[in-house]
């Protein structure tokens, strides 16, 4: 999604629109950027013990086979390999134990970064690599709290319903199962399927979750690149040090994002968006109107500004649609994945676009 920027105070919350659905102009083109490998990630430690359950212990101790043909076991390596990826900063997007885009993007990445083969695919390299740097059990066990169901929780309202949406006094999550699947990186559907039956608004319950990433960068980031053909966002520190990558929703063929270089004015992590039909050719409405903040915002929780005016990386309240529908113009993250990179961020960092956008609107 998108944003017009309004001018604003540090400590203020930032107020935006979406972002000019005008082709921007034309900055000098980007330099060439030498990509330094990775280092071994620092790895948090699991929220909790191994889960208990027998699928959960199946998935944990999940490994590569090439003659296998069970796709319940296919599906089982396949939450292995998101999560430990997920943990070591090269982002699958949502995790649901499913083959998909974002995946090869985030195994390609990971290869490239320890001199494996870069062919997106799993083998034996690669889930070796990635347990050797982090043998830890990748669902554990999470009991429900009664913080978790006392919400507040918004109604689920259509998706460009900007004028009801204006009238929430926040754009909270609109259940527990949403909220936790969120915080667990997971699709809804997987965090179901792995605990039938379940009540997620019971508190006291105990589920299965993943132990994914922490949402922190041990580095500050100091260069962004922004590939619009791949859907990608690459994160350096200082030194050309690729800290992570992310999956992303980049512009459109009809909403072009920049192009060339631009930095980051500044950090918003719990910005509230402004509809101005005046700027805008989608959506209805045919006032200004403020929704206000939450993680079911357009933008998400949280907005990373540029110097390009109207224009940020920001978060979605659809984070399993990243990187498979057109945006607007900016550049759409997980909640989570804006979040981490959000936190790291130096202001005045380089963000550099590159390549053109390959998605239709």
């Amino acid at each position: 999604m998108t944003g017009l920027v309004s001018r604003f105070a540090l400590i203020a919350v930032l107020a935006l629109s979406a972002c000019d659905d005008n082709p921007p102009a034309k900055p000098a083109p980007a330099k060439t950027v030498q990509k330094s490998p990775a280092p071994t990630p620092v790895v948090p430690a699991p929220p909790a013990v191994a889960a208990a359950s027998p699928i959960a212990q199946t998935i944990n101790a999940a490994t590569f086979d090439p003659a296998a043909s069970d796709p319940d076991a296919h599906r089982n390596l396949l939450i292995r390999v998101q999560t430990l990826l997920d943990r070591a900063h090269f982002s699958p997007g949502v995790i649901d134990g499913r083959d998909g885009t974002n995946l090869t993007l985030a195994i390609k990445a990971f290869q490239a970064s320890r001199d494996l083969p870069a062919t997106g695919e799993i083998d034996k390299a690669l889930v070796d690599t990635l347990t050797a740097a982090d043998g830890g059990a990748v669902l554990v066990d999470y009991q429900i709290t009664a913080q978790d169901v006392a919400g507040p929780f918004s109604p689920e309202l259509p998706k460009e319903d900007y004028e009801a949406m204006a009238q929430l006094p926040a754009m909270n999550y609109h259940t527990p199962l949403e909220m936790l699947a969120e915080r667990f990186h997971m699709d809804e559907a997987l965090l179901q399927l792995l605990n039938p039956g379940v009540d997620f608004g019971a508190a006291g319950t105990n589920i299965v979750v993943t132990a994914a990433g922490a949402d922190t960068l041990d580095r500050k980031v100091d260069r962004i690149e922004i590939d619009k053909a791949l859907g990608q966002v690459r994160a350096f520190d200082k030194d050309g040090v690729e800290l992570a990558v992310y999956p992303a929703t980049v512009g459109s063929t009809e909403r072009p994002a920049p192009s060339g270089e631009w930095a980051v004015r500044t950090l918003a992590p719990a910005p509230t968006y402004t509809y101005d039909p005046s700027r805008l050719t989608f959506g209805k409405p045919k006032a200004k109107l403020t929704i206000k903040a939450g993680p079911n915002n357009p933008v998400g929780s949280t907005w990373i500004d540029l110097t390009k005016d109207t224009y940020g990386i920001h978060g979605t309240p659809d984070p399993k649609l990243v990187n498979k529908r057109a945006s607007h113009g900016c550049v759409r993250l997980t909640n989570w994945d804006a979040k981490e990179l959000g936190s790291a961020v130096n202001k005045g960092a380089k963000v550099i676009f590159m390549g053109a956008e390959a998605r239709v609107s």
